[in-house]
């Protein structure tokens, strides 16, 4: 299995997964032009694309999604829900293009299951994504941990998740009152030790990867994230039973280098 993140941020999302020469997308909240551009540059052709699965309808999810899909022909997967918020945003597509799911998917070759995340969109999902021989989990968008969050996300061999936020960084900082109070909600984002706490119930033995992801560009810095979530996992059991862990940060309009677990 391979996968990168494609941009990450407030400013636009998008992650490629996939196996072999199949791939897929989650998330497409940039232009077609600089989605393109960031697949060549990990020597991706785009033309292995076979669909776009939606986490939820906000922009920076959603922006490039209708203009992608009727570019390659390809089909975008999201639930219901989600259509009814997304639909009148993406442009004309085909009736094929437009696939509803509920909360599992087949999509290039690799199994989906959407995991409730809690954010203030009508509907919004983590997804797990499970290859042949390896297991992704994406948890972003989500004020907290959901029981689905722990109940799905336990093992897996390599995740992309948020760790959107120093809270003393945002409480000092210089959003309006409103948006700090957003943020810092159950409906919000995950702070940097948030997601620490849960990575110390969900990584184990075989976990290779954890790609820090959706990073604030104010109220949080790379080595702030790294630093925050690293002493708390070496504070606890994680340090012995995670040998062979490594944490990366997912840049904010380039892509991360491509992952390949096994390799």
């Amino acid at each position: 299995m391979h996968f990168a993140t494609l941009a990450s941020g407030s400013s636009g999302n998008a992650i490629v997964i996939g196996e072999g020469n199949r791939s897929f997308l989650v998330d497409c909240g940039i232009t077609v032009k600089k989605l393109l551009a960031n697949l060549e540059m990990l020597d991706i052709a785009y033309t292995q694309l076979e669909g776009i699965i939606i986490t939820h309808e906000h922009y920076d999810h959603i922006k490039g999604v209708g203009a992608l899909a009727r570019k390659l022909k390809i089909p975008i997967f999201a639930t219901q829900g989600i259509w009814e918020e997304m639909d009148s945003k993406l442009g004309a597509l085909k009736a094929e293009q437009r696939i509803i799911i509920e909360k599992k998917a087949l999509l290039a070759g690799m199994d989906i299951k959407l995991i409730a995340t809690s954010h203030d969109s009508r509907e919004s999902y983590g997804v797990k994504v499970e290859g042949s021989r390896f297991t992704l989990g994406i948890a972003t968008d989500s004020g907290i941990v959901t029981e689905e969050m722990h109940r799905n996300l336990q093992g897996c061999d390599a995740y992309i998740v948020e760790a959107n936020h120093d809270v003393d960084r945002l409480r000092q900082g210089s959003y309006p009152p409103f948006l700090k109070k957003r943020i810092i909600g159950n409906r919000g984002h995950m702070s940097n030790v948030q997601l620490a706490e849960a990575l110390r119930e969900w990584l184990t033995e075989n976990t290779q990867k954890v790609v820090l992801a959706h990073l604030s560009d104010e109220n949080n810095t790379p080595e702030l994230a790294l630093t925050t979530v690293l002493k708390i996992l070496r504070d606890s059991s994680v340090r012995k039973r995670c040998t062979n862990l490594r944490m990366r940060v997912a840049p904010r309009n380039i892509p991360h280098e491509l992952v390949v677990l096994g390799e």
